[in-house]
């Protein structure tokens, strides 16, 4: 029961090209009611999709491509929150501002629906309460991991911890394909840029894992990460 309405203009004014439908295993949240219109679009690398503090009037969800949510700090430093691959929601507020701003990492299609129609939704459609609670109870689970892994990891183990989690999420036929740079790893870490690339070479060093390039990368012995990672 999909009602699609494909548009050129994104929220904000922002002008992209319509993208074909797809699919993806969670795609059910956001339009499996009869009830909710869905808009996709295709974001460039480095677009800005909402900013901190903008009306979260949708909500979101990644059909193909990679999404970074971060703040900005008063200094400058920019601490990314969470990376969003295909198939994740995002942009689901409990208030009425988006906390957090939220770019393509690469040139990304992002499927957008109405957040007051999502919610009236959840009221009449049960599975849609429990999907939408699921989507926020994992991000809870995140972000309480994500504020232990920067106050209680070193270096290594932050390093550990986050090729171990892409590892889960995007490994294919053993090999796993980063999205993002270097940099983005470290603003998702707490880490420098030097400080990402030291640990990664010693894990190299080590034999843990390979670096066929910057952003190819062979997980040899997954048994040491989850040691670090403990």
């Amino acid at each position: 029961m999909l009602s699609q309405s494909i548009s050129t203009s994104a929220p904000g004014g922002r002008k992209v090209a319509p993208a074909p439908a797809a699919t993806t295993d969670h795609f059910d949240v956001l339009t499996g009611h009869a009830g909710l219109v869905a808009s996709e679009f295709i974001y460039r690398k480095d677009e800005e999709i909402y900013g901190e503090d903008e009306t979260a009037e949708y909500v979101y969800q990644v059909v193909r491509g990679a999404v970074r949510t971060y703040k900005l700090l008063s200094d400058g430093r920019r601490q990314i929150g969470a990376f969003h691959l295909a198939g994740d929601v995002f942009g689901l507020e409990t208030g009425m501002k988006h906390r957090l701003a939220a770019e393509a990492i690469l040139d990304t299609t992002v499927r957008l629906v109405n957040r007051r129609s999502l919610e009236q939704a959840a009221h009449s459609d049960v599975r849609v309460a429990r999907d939408l609670w699921s989507i926020t109870s994992g991000e809870l689970r995140h972000a309480e991991n994500h504020m232990l892994l920067l106050g209680r990891k070193t270096a290594m183990e932050r390093v550990a911890t986050f090729l171990l989690e892409m590892d889960r999420r995007l490994a294919r036929a053993g090999m796993i394909a980063l999205p993002m740079c270097r940099r983005d790893i470290g603003d998702y870490l707490g880490l420098t840029l030097e400080t990402v690339s030291r640990s990664l070479s010693e894990l190299q060093a080590k034999g843990v894992l390979g670096l066929s390039s910057a952003r190819q990368i062979l997980l040899r012995d997954r048994h040491q990460l989850a040691v670090l990672n403990c």
